[in-house]
């Protein structure tokens, strides 16, 4: 599927972190002096892309749970998930079809808060498995990159809830790898000791997917 949220439009002024609240977790590629990736290229706009469109969603029914190799397995339903601290994070955004969206504010809870809440990982864990709610949709990714201190599972963007068509009420922001990694519709993280391929890895995408690497395609 794809489409375009024209809402979402930006001016030509490139937004950096210069003056942002302190409270705000700046990714560390914002800072960069080149900051769109090698094969990108800048849009002002915010392209709606996926497998195969969203799944029926509502904050009701809306669950998400963290599994496999943690101390503790716990699940949250919407209203625990959004009463754990929250964090914002500054970050761009770059799509492997080769469009970068820069300046993101996405408002949410962190990866590390979540593992944090499951008693830690386990020695042996190394990758995580995202699960999104849509058609049994996976990714993988190094532990790592999961849990460094500007990802997180965003609920805000840009100050406005995110909608159905980017991933809401949920979704995963990874601001280091490509955004396939940064999973929509999200459901659940399963911690692993071995890396497993996801959907469009399946597919040939990339088994890490650095964008300053241009990790597209293959192993």
């Amino acid at each position: 599927m794809f489409g375009m949220d024209r809402s979402k439009n930006q001016g030509d002024e490139v937004l950096t972190p210069v003056g942002l609240p302190a409270d705000v977790i700046v990714s560390p590629d914002t800072r960069r002096s080149e900051r769109i990736p090698p094969g990108q290229s800048r849009t002002r706009k915010w392209p709606v892309l996926d497998a195969s469109g969203p799944p029926a969603m509502d904050k009701a029914d809306w669950k998400f749970h963290m599994s496999g190799l943690v101390g503790k397995e716990i699940s949250w339903n919407w209203e625990e998930f959004v009463k754990l601290p929250h964090v914002k994070v500054f970050a761009d955004f770059h799509c492997v079809t080769r469009w970068s969206r820069l300046g993101n504010l996405w408002e949410g809870v962190s990866t590390r808060t979540l593992l944090e809440q499951c008693g830690g990982a386990m020695p042996q864990a190394a990758f995580v498995t995202v699960y999104g709610y849509d058609r049994g949709w996976t990714t993988n990714l190094p532990l790592d990159y999961f849990l460094a201190e500007d990802a997180l599972l965003a609920f805000l963007h840009d100050g406005e809830p995110i909608s159905v068509e980017h991933g809401g009420p949920v979704r995963l922001i990874v601001p280091s790898l490509y955004a396939w990694k940064s999973a929509k519709w999200v459901a659940g993280v399963e911690l692993t000791g071995q890396d497993r391929a996801g959907f469009w890895e399946v597919n040939g995408y990339h088994m890490r997917g650095d964008p300053w690497r241009e990790e597209r395609y293959g192993f």
